[in-house]
């Protein structure tokens, strides 16, 4: 198969185009260069990136691909996002990347050349420019050339069809981020990049996510970045709650009042925005977002802005929507929120990843106990062999945060999952109760309720610093905060 570039994409309802019209078309353009002291905002780090990746793999050529585009609908593509290790590698966040390659060449002395392998400007001397509707300029805009790629990311830049013929005479040892391009993935077995009868070898992925687990001042910026627009996508939301309230799709007026504040403030929300209330917030990822809004009831909101360098921030909060909670509404978020607090105690450099997580889910089980829905003690039902208090909370506590909302989760259990804390790391603290509008272990009182409170926090020399800490977190605080908001 081969990567060559593709012939222009029509449609079937697009109008003929004449000899003479094609022409025209072809003439009397003025020149429109980019500015010659562009950079992508992460020129100055992604050097380092590189050469701490290439020196994990001496002697291999490493294949990094930026992705293909998906169909959405017959000749729409779905939105496109490069994946993360060539967003990380190369600063390049833009959806004109699809189909780019990164390749990391290895040279005599056992260092690495980077070579981007890109889809230039298409010149005007074609017809792509004006008649392909996936890659054309007039379709979907500019694209650098190849001397413009080069100033603007400090990587050599070549013709997308070089890449092919790269894959010609004798080859290095070729290690692929597997599953991102089919066609990358295709060309290179074609093309006997791997020995007879072997796929691809692994730990790309693992190692890429590994050397993303520690955040350098540069990332923890755009992730407080980040951090900041989400908190006023928050206050938006409770601006817009008198009219959302009113709507028979109250959960899609809250969506869409904060992917607002995430496309002004950035590339769009870091994942599908969580816009659950009442029961829906007894499931985990409810993205429907369909219901309407009860003002006796619960709104959990999970939702996080990307920042147009693609780190994103990610928290929850659980709010309200008569501006007051009820007693036991209360009572409930209080037990959250005092997991939570237990769980960002625990943080600190050394420490045992999984720690927060036991340390917040020691005091559900305690509450649980209390409540009489647990009739054991909180020892019993955190036994590795028990876990009975896990049907009211489930998932786990917190996960790594950067580029990806789950980030680094191809890294080996070792460093991250089993691993310890390290200063510079970026997680979230989230633990949640989500007692099901059918469970009769419960009483009726706590069905249908769901509560997650969710913030994040990089790990520093003395313990975490709270990065959403301009978001009320304690119950008081949210209402006064509610009501300071509705009123203005």
């Amino acid at each position: 198969m081969s990567h060559s570039l593709p012939a222009p994409r029509t449609g079937s309802h697009d109008l003929p185009v004449s000899p003479a019209l094609d022409d025209f078309m072809r003439t009397a353009w003025a020149d429109t260069p980019l500015p010659a002291d562009i950079r992508v905002p992460s020129y100055g780090v992604t050097p380092a990136r590189r050469a701490r990746l290439a020196a994990r793999f001496p002697g291999e050529r490493l294949v990094i691909p930026a992705g293909a585009l998906a169909v959405r609908s017959n000749d729409t593509d779905h939105r496109f996002r490069p994946h993360t290790g060539y967003a990380w590698l190369t600063g390049l966040t833009g959806e004109e990347q699809a189909g780019h390659v990164l390749v990391l060449e290895p040279d005599g002395d056992e260092r690495h050349e980077a070579v981007l392998y890109l889809r230039p400007r298409s010149p005007r001397t074609g017809h792509e420019f004006y008649r392909d509707r996936r890659y054309g300029e007039f379709w979907v805009g500019r694209r650098p050339d190849l001397a413009e790629a080069t100033r603007m990311t400090g990587i050599r830049c070549a013709h997308l069809d070089a890449w092919e013929k790269l894959l010609t005479g004798p080859q290095p040892p070729v290690r692929v981020l597997g599953g991102v391009d089919p066609s990358v993935d295709e060309l290179l077995s074609t093309r006997g990049a791997f020995p007879p009868g072997r796929s691809a070898p692994a730990g790309l992925a693992a190692v890429l996510s590994e050397l993303r687990l520690v955040k350098d001042p540069w990332e923890t910026g755009q992730l407080q970045h980040a951090v900041d627009a989400t908190v006023a996508g928050f206050e938006d939301v409770v601006r817009s709650l008198p009219q959302a309230l009113q709507h028979p799709r109250g959960e899609r007026w809250i969506e869409g009042v904060f992917d607002l504040r995430a496309r002004l403030e950035g590339n769009g929300p870091g994942y599908s925005t969580i816009a659950a209330a009442g029961a829906h917030a007894c499931v985990l990822h409810w993205i429907r977002n369909d219901g309407p809004l009860d003002r006796d009831r619960l709104l959990l909101l999970d939702a996080g802005v990307e920042t147009d360098s693609l780190y994103t921030a990610d928290i929850t909060r659980t709010l309200p929507l008569s501006g007051r909670f009820s007693p036991v509404q209360r009572s409930v978020y209080e037990l959250v929120l005092a997991a939570q607090e237990a769980g960002i105690a625990a943080l600190r450099p050394g420490a045992r990843f999984r720690d927060f997580h036991m340390a917040a889910m020691r005091i559900i089980a305690e509450g649980l106990h209390e409540w009489g829905v647990l009739s054991m003690s909180a020892d019993e039902a955190l036994d590795a062999d028990n876990g009975l208090y896990r049907r009211y909370t489930l998932c786990s506590s917190g996960h790594m945060l950067g580029m990806d909302v789950h980030d680094c989760a191809q890294a080996r259990a070792n460093t991250y999952l089993d691993g310890r804390l390290e200063v510079g790391q970026v997680l979230t603290v989230e633990p949640g109760l989500y007692l099901q509008p059918d469970d009769e272990t419960l009483p009726r009182s706590l069905r249908g309720i769901g509560v997650r409170i969710e913030d994040d926090l990089v790990i520093t020399a003395d313990g975490a610093r709270l990065m959403s800490s301009a978001l009320p977190r304690t119950a008081d605080d949210i209402e006064e905060w509610m009501a300071t908001l509705l009123d203005s």
